[in-house]
């Protein structure tokens, strides 16, 4: 099973958030999971690609042509994957995925995650997603959600789409017992 991961290219992140992505990595390697990421060598995604190597897992890096020009790849990867755009990146990591983790991450990773989430929405695909609340770091992401569905701008489903895990255990076992919820329309 490759599961993509989603996180921050920031080296600036505090030392939990790097904890958290060792670990997890640790965990996919443990549960047979191979990496599908963003294949830089920064913050978060170097500290994944990394520690899923170390455990001997696989791991695919997909990145832009801008960023790989940029000389931001990671080197030693099973495979890199050099895309035209960012658009195009998404959709060859959700091609080559059959789950998804978000990590803590800026603006590229909420992106990111609201696309696929979008995607499971209008029932594109089924597979599972998970937002591993690390230190508490999609609460306030909840708390939007939560304002969204009492102003019926979404409808409750949306919170069966996804699971916040607790810890990176949690997060795994999530995704390797995953079963298809059936979810309404969209539209109310």
């Amino acid at each position: 099973m490759n599961v993509c991961v989603f996180c921050s290219s920031s080296d600036a992140v505090a030392k939990k958030y790097f904890l958290a992505a060792c670990r997890l990595g640790k965990e996919m390697v443990k549960s047979g999971c191979g990496l599908v990421y963003g294949g830089a060598n920064r913050g978060l995604m170097r500290e994944i690609a990394d520690s899923v190597l170390a455990g001997g897992g696989k791991v695919i890096g997909v990145i832009p042509k801008a960023l790989h020009d940029y000389g931001i790849s990671k080197k030693g990867l099973d495979e890199l994957i050099i895309t035209d755009d960012l658009r195009n990146r998404k959709s060859v990591m959700e091609k080559l995925s059959e789950a998804f983790i978000f990590l803590p991450g800026g603006i590229g990773t909420l992106e990111e995650a609201m696309e696929i989430l979008t995607l499971k929405q209008l029932h594109y695909h089924e597979k599972p997603l998970v937002f591993l609340n690390t230190g508490g770091f999609y609460g306030k992401l909840m708390s939007v959600f939560k304002m969204m569905i009492k102003e019926k701008f979404i409808k409750k489903d949306l919170c069966k789409m996804f699971y916040i895990a607790r810890d990176e255990k949690d997060a795994v076992r999530y995704i390797k017992r995953y079963k298809p919820v059936k979810t309404g329309g969209k539209w109310f």
